[in-house]
């Protein structure tokens, strides 16, 4: 991957191995020591800010009013005035949300700088579901304040900005923050009854993971006269590696995460991938690729193996596989099952992850009982962004060098100006 430096303060393994302490191996909830302070169980109105109005705030932002009797949104931040506005409009809309929608217009902020000032308005709790590559940031300016947190997937596209969440996320654990991810299959009750079950041996020794996201193609937003080349790319955030960390970290991250989650969440030693542009070919799209194999490598043998695609016209399938000496464990959608000496199947176990992963935020706030899910957010972005790298260059990278990295995607200062796109990044070329 390219330019991998020694870092001369503590080293970013060590730092890792240390933090990963916060994994859950599994559990859905973590608390650390004495209950919080701050609405531990009171009834008081919680304030809410969302940052980032596109389709998965606005559905964040109305799942988190639906938490809680008494929740207010108080405040929206974006980049963009016409995404806030319409994000507020249809929010408003809504007849069991209308009442807890109270945005005055000097709590709309917009532009880059528009995450700083809803932090500082007096929120209690943000949501953040802007690009990826703004999280970093955006975390440690709500820890710094003593925001509680929903952070959606990925929390950073690179490896500095992943080990920034980290730290910010051990600081949160000090306050008795909550930071809740959006890696939502953690939250479901058929999946987390199956990933206990994985844990408890009921398919044996984990041998092999198999996990796959084949989807169609995504949404498009075509250049308009005017626009800068910062605000098409951000406008289609999606194409950009420095905004969405390529769709191997921005949407496969779930597939990838449920691989972590049935090894314990322990790192990988090592990875190759191959991947590529297919399909999506037209400048329109960006320098993303199209489609990913992935080879994850693990200290005691298990492989870990991650595919996923965006094409337009193919078979779709997302579905995981574990493999076990005695049996698997087999999850299809939001159904799941095992096939052995125990066979077990989730047929009763429902529920919307989406909605299930607020309420369990706010009920955590309620109760002062912090849920922190720093440690395996980080863990499986920086799996996605290995496999990334690994498939970008045509190497076999290890973790040890990819935590090395100190190579920071995106532009050093952000205006509304001339960027030029990367190229597509080829096997064999890449440094």
């Amino acid at each position: 991957m390219s330019e991998v430096k020694p870092s001369e303060n503590r080293s970013r393994r060590e730092f890792m191995k240390t933090s990963t302490g916060l994994a859950l191996s599994g559990g859905l909830l973590s608390s650390f020591g004495a209950a919080s302070a701050v609405h531990a169980a009171g009834s008081d109105v919680l304030k809410v800010g969302l940052v980032g109005c596109g389709g998965r705030g606005t559905g964040a932002a109305s799942q988190a009013l639906r938490a809680d009797p008494n929740v207010k949104l108080v405040a929206v931040a974006d980049a963009f005035d016409d995404r806030l506005n319409q994000c507020v409009t249809i929010l408003s809309g809504q007849k069991d949300l209308k009442d807890k929608v109270d945005v005055a217009d000097d709590h709309k902020f917009v532009g880059f700088d528009c995450y700083q000032k809803l932090i500082d308005s007096g929120v209690d709790v943000v949501l953040l579901a802007s690009p990826p590559h703004f999280r970093p940031a955006q975390i440690a300016a709500a820890v710094e304040k003593g925001i509680h947190i929903f952070a959606e997937k990925p929390i950073a596209v690179d490896v500095p900005g992943s080990l920034s969440v980290l730290a910010s996320c051990e600081k949160a654990k000090e306050k008795k923050l909550n930071v809740v991810s959006g890696l939502c299959w953690r939250y479901h009750p058929a999946i987390r009854e199956a990933m206990q079950r994985v844990h408890a041996g009921d398919i044996g020794d984990v041998v092999a993971m198999r996990c796959s996201y084949f989807t169609g193609g995504l949404w498009n937003h075509g250049r308009k006269e005017g626009w800068s080349d910062v605000e098409w790319q951000m406008r289609n955030w999606l194409y950009f590696t420095w905004l969405s960390g390529d769709h191997l970290s921005e949407q496969a991250i779930h597939s990838v995460d449920k691989m972590a989650w049935a090894v314990g969440d322990k790192a990988p030693i090592a990875a190759s991938a191959t991947g590529g542009r297919q399909t999506r070919t037209d400048a329109a799209y960006g320098h993303i690729y199209d489609h990913f194999a992935v080879e994850y490598e693990y200290d005691d043998g298990v492989r870990g193996f991650g595919r996923c695609r965006q094409q337009a016209g193919c078979y779709p399938d997302v579905s995981d596989t574990i493999y076990g000496t005695k049996g698997l464990c087999h999850i299809q959608s939001d159904k799941a099952r095992i096939e052995g000496e125990k066979p077990w199947s989730s047929d009763k176990l429902g529920g919307d992850m989406y909605q299930l992963e607020h309420n369990a935020l706010f009920a955590a706030i309620r109760k002062g009982e912090p849920i922190n899910n720093g440690a395996y957010m980080v863990n499986s972005t920086l799996m996605t962004i290995l496999g990334r790298e690994a498939a970008y260059t045509g190497k076999r990278i290890t973790w040890e060098d990819l935590l090395k990295s100190e190579t920071k995607l995106g532009p050093s200062e952000y205006a509304w100006t001339d960027l030029p796109v990367a190229p597509v990044a080829m096997p064999g070329v890449k440094a």
